[in-house]
């Protein structure tokens, strides 16, 4: 029944899938027709086991699976027969699949063999042909080398035999004699130098075949052999910062070792002029053109371009460096190698001001430097610094960019050896910059080598100064400024003129404080050291009996003691000293009549973050029955809940009623609903949504300001404007700006400035007092990194108690027409323990602090003013 079956055709029993023995594999294997066709036999049954389908599916592709060994394979078992009913032309899509990827796989196998096997004759043809020409040239070498030592050997025979004439030996160069090399080191320095230029390529073969020869289930668990290797050396030449230059030394040391051992091995010079000939290839790659010889040409070559490739490397390496240097001095990355400089951590909109009050510190010794480190880059900051519009009087500003909370960012800024250490605010929000602060005071305590200089730390809020000072003990002096400047602005409102008193105290630029000691004063009582100084005024004393401490206005029974400092107001610490006691008149004051605190209203426009601080001072000032306006922006519900979470008992203010009102303050219909010419005094702030941005709140408060003067102007009658009260200008009263000035006269308006640049425009209009909030602060920073004694002075002025600065009407301590000089006045405000440091004339703006021609008498008016530190009220 078998034979009946005509064989299928080549297009149906897919015979293209096997391939086509060779005719050794015929001969040898020859098969009868029948059990050809017995191989497709079309199956009897249409399903079978699962063993019998696989061992015939086995069986029917073993020729195609080992087709590489057919000429090996000397006897094919024979296949047994399934009888399949299925049709004969019927192949299972599935061993399809695995056929083709069979088939795919062992073509790219043996694609993979031949090349390998090609690659290997080709490279054992070039090793031939290389060890043939060195083989013939050492071959050769050795001849020659055989030659000469027979030459040799018969001249000495000749020689013995007296055949040649004594003056041919004489005569004969020593350096043409004929040296016997041996012949053994050369060959073994030859085998030698191939040797080791051979190890690495031997080495990474044998990485790669151990690498390979791993099964793929540990390949899963674990990396290769060479990737494990390569990331050694990676992270070798990452950690290590001299692992490049290190690597580049070994390779060009190898370089010249081998290269000389092979040019030994080839040539007739010694070892020591082979390496040395060696080195010269390696420096120099057109030195092997005078080479000889195919053995030493070759050498030559090999070593010249192993130098090219090595100088290639090295002048990457020294590119890199340069490039890395010049990118670390362009960024701030280098170190500051000072000592006693002044160090500033962090940016904010007071920088400038403070720098400005630095060089004016710094002025009289010659200059200084300062160092400034921020998290920004060193070149906008040194950009922005450039850009400021004042004289650095030979002080140094260097930039570095860095974060105070980085050790090693302090001390790049040697931080250790720094004189004074600011650290500035940053803009936004109080409790996040002084926890930044505090962080940053952490950082500076934990400096290895210690400071050297004290730590002024700028505060945002007056709770957490408790905290910073805890952790940062008596290393730390801080000034709280949003508190200070909210008491301040109150003070000026109160007392017209104020500002401008601050603000030469404070800088650098006329008089400030100043702490000595002059032995030549003990024992002398307090009031008689008043006026044993010309060119400065006392104000307070360092006690020694009292710790040390500072104590502001003494009594006048005070008598200093040995080891006790004098605290005075004077221009400069080398431009006042003690004389002897002057003989001043005593005089008595006048009887001044008790004038009772009258009922004032005031209106505050904005809202700051410390305002509830500013209702409870005050609260403290006012008369009872005193009103204080609130005019702003934020929703009277809300406005009260802020109050009360900022610690404010409404129910419990004494003398003050709170009125408020809601709206935009640079909105004139919004102002205009307000009775503004019924205030005493209006505080114009910064407010707290702006406060950022010292441009903006400047821009608002400016034009808040203009459009109240405006409006006044408009509801004040013009003949109620006291001319003679108003102030001397170059506006005319008809213009827009004299009428502001004219009603500038009933109320006092103090504006919050944040940039000094606005100050300009206020002080050329004359509508408006001002407090240079910034400016201040930075004035207060910048004294107390100076000297940090001062801060213990500063902070009693500007607490709710002890002693302040007053401006007081002259008639206090004078009558009309009296002629009496400064000291005169001076001992006249001691009985009513007050200090007077400078007063202003009726017809002037500006207080005159510290005057000089103390001894001088002058005619004084009752509409003058005298500068008094005194007790609060």
């Amino acid at each position: 029944m078998a034979d009946s079956h005509e064989p299928p055709s080549p297009s149906v029993s897919r015979d293209w899938f096997f391939p086509v023995p060779s005719p050794s594999f015929i001969h040898s294997h020859s098969h009868s027709h029948s059990h050809r066709h017995h191989l497709h036999k079309p199956p009897a049954r249409r399903f079978s086991t699962a063993t019998s389908s696989s061992s015939h599916r086995d069986l029917k592709y073993a020729g195609f699976r080992r087709r590489t060994s057919f000429s090996r394979q000397t006897h094919i078992p024979p296949t047994p027969e399934v009888d399949n009913s299925s049709h004969p032309d019927q192949v299972s899509p599935k061993n399809e699949v695995l056929d083709d990827k069979t088939s795919s796989s062992n073509k790219f196998t043996s694609g993979r063999l031949k090349l390998r096997w090609q690659m290997a004759f080709l490279v054992a043809v070039m090793i031939t042909t290389f060890s043939s020409l060195l083989h013939k040239n050492i071959s050769l070498h050795n001849q020659t080398s055989d030659l000469q030592a027979q030459i040799a050997k018969l001249n000495g025979r000749l020689q013995a035999c007296n055949l040649l004439q004594p003056v041919d030996l004489d005569d004969q160069d020593p350096q043409e004699s004929v040296q016997i090399p041996n012949k053994r080191l050369k060959n073994i320095s030859l085998i030698l130098s191939v040797t080791i230029f051979s190890i690495p390529f031997l080495f990474l073969k044998y990485v790669e075949y151990i690498s390979k020869s791993r099964s793929p289930d540990n390949l899963k668990d674990e990396a290769s052999l060479n990737k494990r290797i390569a990331y050694k050396v990676d992270v070798f030449l990452s950690v290590r910062p001299y692992s490049k230059p290190l690597a580049l030394l070994v390779a060009t040391l190898l370089l010249i070792g081998v290269g000389g051992l092979a040019l030994f091995g080839v040539t007739d010079d010694s070892l020591a002029d082979c390496l040395w000939l060696s080195w010269t290839y390696v420096a120099d790659s057109g030195n092997h053109a005078n080479s000889e010889g195919v053995g030493p040409r070759l050498v030559s070559v090999s070593i010249s371009f192993g130098g090219m490739l090595i100088f290639a490397m090295m002048l990457g390496l020294v590119t890199d460096a340069i490039s890395e240097k010049f990118d670390s001095l362009r960024k701030g990355r280098s170190e500051v190698v000072k000592k006693d400089h002044k160090l500033i951590l962090g940016w904010s909109d007071k920088l400038g001001s403070l720098l400005n009050q630095l060089a004016i510190a710094n002025e009289s010794l010659g200059g200084g430097i300062v160092v400034v480190m921020a998290e920004r880059d060193k070149e906008e900051m040194e950009l922005d610094i450039a850009k400021m519009e004042f004289d650095f009087r030979e002080t140094s500003v260097i930039c570095r960019s860095g974060s105070p909370l980085i050790l090693a960012d302090l001390k790049k800024v040697s931080v250790s050896k720094a004189r004074a250490i600011i650290v500035l605010a940053e803009d936004g929000n109080a409790d996040q910059s002084d926890a930044r602060a505090l962080r940053t005071v952490l950082s500076l305590t934990g400096v290895k080598d210690g400071l050297r200089g004290h730590i002024v730390v700028e505060l945002g809020d007056l709770d957490n100064e408790v905290l910073v000072k805890l952790v940062g003990g008596d290393l730390v002096e801080t000034v709280v400024a949003h508190d200070v400047i909210g008491r301040l602005m109150i003070q000026c409102a109160r007392q017209p003129g104020l500002a401008q008193v601050w603000e030469d105290i404070l800088g650098f630029e006329n008089c400030e404080f100043y702490i000595k000691r002059w032995p030549q004063l003990d024992g002398m009582p307090f009031e008689d050291v008043l006026i044993s100084f010309p060119d400065a005024i006392p104000c307070g004393v360092k006690s020694v009996s009292c710790g040390g401490k500072i104590i502001l206005n003494p009594d006048e029974s005070y008598i200093l003691q040995e080891g006790d400092e004098v605290l005075v107001i004077a221009e400069d610490d080398d431009t006042y000293a003690p004389v002897p006691l002057p003989m001043v008149r005593r005089g008595k004051l006048p009887k001044a009549s008790f004038v009772p605190n009258s009922l004032e209203k005031i209106l505050l426009c904005g809202w700051r973050r410390d305002i509830e601080d500013m209702i409870m001072v005050l609260d403290a000032f006012l008369a009872p029955g005193s009103e204080l306006w609130m005019f702003n922006e934020v929703i009277e519900g809300v406005r009260e809940q802020k109050l009360i979470d900022g610690g404010l008992d409404i129910e419990r203010l004494m003398n003050i009623t709170l009125v408020h009102r809601e709206g935009n303050a640079v909105i004139r219909r919004h102002l205009e609903s307000l009775p503004l010419e019924s205030f005493d005094s209006i505080l114009i702030l910064a407010d707290e949504s702006v406060e950022d941005s010292a441009i903006q709140a400047d821009s608002r408060s400016l034009a808040t300001l203009l459009l109240i003067r405006d409006i006044q102007a408009k509801r004040l009658p013009y003949r109620e404007a006291k001319a003679s009260h108003g102030r001397k200008g170059s506006f005319s009263q008809g213009s827009w700006i004299g009428e502001m000035q004219q009603a500038s006269d009933k109320s006092v308006i103090i504006s919050e400035i944040l940039d000094p640049r606005t100050k300009n425009l206020l002080s050329m209009s004359r509508i408006s007092d001002y407090v240079l909030s910034n400016e201040l602060v930075s004035m207060a920073l910048a004294m107390v990194a100076e000297d940090r004694q001062i801060n213990d002075v500063l902070e009693e002025l500007f607490a709710e108690e002890g002693n302040e600065m007053h401006i007081r009407q002259a008639d206090l301590y004078i009558k009309e027409g009296e002629e009496l000089s400064f000291y005169e006045i001076l001992l006249r405000a001691r009985q009513r323990r007050e200090i007077v440091i400078g007063y202003r004339s009726g017809n002037v703006e500006k207080a005159v602090i510290n005057p000089p021609g103390k001894m001088e008498k002058r005619r004084w008016s009752v509409k003058d003013v005298f500068v008094v530190i005194a007790e609060k009220e």
